[in-house]
């Protein structure tokens, strides 16, 4: 579906606030700050909202978090309204659900689609952005909110000879709105991440022959997909703000079980059943079985074991099953999988495993992929290789400071944020879900709904005061990436290869990118910082030479 911006939008050339992204946090934002009194627009690359839900349309794509805690709960109305019919949404159904959402509150008129932010200039002297698209507007702001969330930059695949390949190729994350045809072509994945895993056996029971490419086997487990617990919905319904509340007071802004103690509190029986349990239940809850199992290495090698185990019981053919059984890296320190059949796939007589490890792509040809160890004749190829996180859709806004500056130019040894909500030299830009936010490891759509609240108080306490800029102070965004390290010290996942770890190249240290405390932990210290008077946040008026700190 395509929304053609109307004209309100395109017209407008100066506003309060401009939200880059009209998926979850994006339209949360316009409807919040909207109804603050502000004037609002958004901007969206796409044709219609979703953000990433819009382009990740590949076969099998759905939500990994249960569809009951994965929407919007800031109306209750709203929530009561809409029955989800899985216990995981499926991509369509998600896409139904935003469009909903935009009509519903009216946000489309404030949304130029079909267009990117291609630079925002901050002008210290008009105390605003100068902002120019790439369907020519220019405009300004005094506000610039980034919701193009953490995993929306895709990765392209750059793999020798793909120019030459006569089939068709297709990346995953901009999955084309055109019919792909599927049914009796020979079909090679490349990826066997989050997405590799979802869209697996959906091609497997199309493909005439289906090649998985794997170069590192990882954790999947299932999600025990079926149709939605109507009981739990309808109690989630009749306490909506209680239980929005609730899931601020959550480590994973969830409703998953919390782990249960150290596993050493258990017998061998008791864990065993404990394991069994969680695997019945499905979902990230076996990222967590037990207190300890992010930290001790041994706990870890338990639930890692455990689920080795379920891929040798699931698995047919003993050498393909060890070749997807993961060992070089704990489980849990990288994003687990979630999966329906996955594994099931591969006793199929028209799935062939091709591990990359030991037979690496050397090119794609005209015809197929060459692999160390042979040729693989295929027709489509799909491209499953994940984003570039966290810094990709930011710099490709092209946002720059009085400097000139980007804000990762200031990140070379890592992110630096105050809440990961704003950096330091960049006035009034916000950052829902940064770097130094519990960020990618809780669920975003509720972690959206509080980034854009405290980012709506934070507005409404400088308009009672009278102020127009706001930036984090260097000792308060230090403070606090300083404490974003500490928590994050004893993990197994600080030492293990993945997207949430920065490591710099001339001495090797490492620095894991979210906040690890938990969403509980994280909402007690911002609504603290906010109590206090945005403490550590520096504010500024027109007129002033400089700009004193809250707090």
């Amino acid at each position: 579906m395509t929304h053609p911006s109307p004209s309100g939008a395109s017209e407008q050339t100066e506003v309060d606030v401009v939200v880059v992204g009209a998926g979850f946090g994006g339209l949360y934002a316009l409807y919040r700050l909207r109804e603050l009194g502000l004037s609002v627009l958004g901007i969206e690359a796409a044709s219609g909202v979703g953000g990433v839900w819009y382009h990740n349309r590949y076969p099998g794509a759905r939500v990994d978090v249960d569809s009951v805690d994965y929407c919007y709960y800031f109306s209750p109305e709203l929530y009561r309204e809409w029955r989800w019919s899985e216990r995981y949404a499926g991509q369509p159904e998600l896409m139904r659900y935003l469009d909903h959402v935009a009509d519903r509150f009216a946000l489309r008129r404030h949304i130029l689609f079909d267009s990117r932010m291609i630079r925002a200039q901050w002008s210290p002297g008009a105390r605003r952005y100068q902002v120019e698209t790439s369907s020519g507007q220019r405009l300004t702001c005094r506000f610039l909110v980034m919701a193009t969330g953490q995993l929306s930059a895709p990765r392209r695949p750059d793999f020798p000879g793909l120019d030459r390949f006569r089939g068709e190729w297709v990346q995953t994350s901009r999955w084309p709105e055109r019919p792909v045809a599927l049914a009796g072509r020979r079909i090679g994945v490349v990826g066997t991440g989050s997405t590799g895993v979802q869209a697996v056996p959906v091609l497997a029971a199309q493909a005439s022959q289906l090649h998985v490419f794997q170069r590192s086997p990882n954790y999947s487990v299932p999600a025990q997909n079926g149709p939605l617990d109507a009981s739990l919905w309808r109690a989630i319904g009749a306490r909506v703000p209680e239980e929005r509340r609730e899931l601020f007071a959550h480590p994973a802004a969830s409703h998953l079980p919390r782990p249960r103690g150290p596993a050493a509190d258990f017998s061998e029986a008791q864990r065993a059943q404990i394991l069994e349990e969680q695997w019945a239940l499905g979902g990230h809850g076996m990222g967590f079985v037990f207190s300890d199992q992010t930290v001790s290495r041994q706990t870890n090698d338990i639930v890692a074991g455990f689920v080795r185990s379920k891929i040798r019981e699931i698995v047919a053919d003993p050498a393909t099953a060890e070749k997807l059984c993961p060992y070089d890296h704990p489980i849990g320190t990288r994003r687990l999988c979630i999966d329906t059949g996955y594994y099931e796939s591969f006793n199929r007589e028209n799935v062939t495993l091709v591990d990359v490890r030991e037979s690496p792509i050397e090119r794609i040809t005209e015809t197929g992929i060459q692999t160390a160890s042979g040729h693989h004749e295929l027709d489509l190829i799909v491209f499953a290789l994940g984003f570039h996180a966290f810094t990709g859709a930011l710099d490709g806004a092209n946002i720059r400071n009085e400097a000139g500056q980007q804000p990762s130019d200031l990140w070379r040894r890592g992110p630096r944020t105050l809440l990961g909500l704003m950096t330091a030299g960049f006035p009034n830009l916000f950052l829902p879900t940064g770097p130094g936010s519990p960020s990618v490891l809780a669920n975003m759509s509720v972690q959206n709904e509080y980034h854009v609240d405290w980012i709506a108080g934070c507005l409404g306490h400088m308009a009672r005061h009278g102020f127009d800029t706001v930036e984090p102070t260097a000792k308060a965004q230090d403070d606090w990436t300083a404490h974003v390290a500490e928590v994050s010290r004893d993990i197994l996942r600080r030492n293990v290869q993945n997207y949430m770890v920065h490591v710099n190249e001339d001495d090797g240290t490492r620095i894991f990118m979210p906040y690890v405390g938990g969403m509980d932990r994280y909402v007690r210290q911002a609504d603290a910082i906010a109590a206090a008077g945005y403490r550590g946040f520096r504010f500024g008026r027109a007129g002033e030479r400089g700009s004193a700190p809250a707090g």
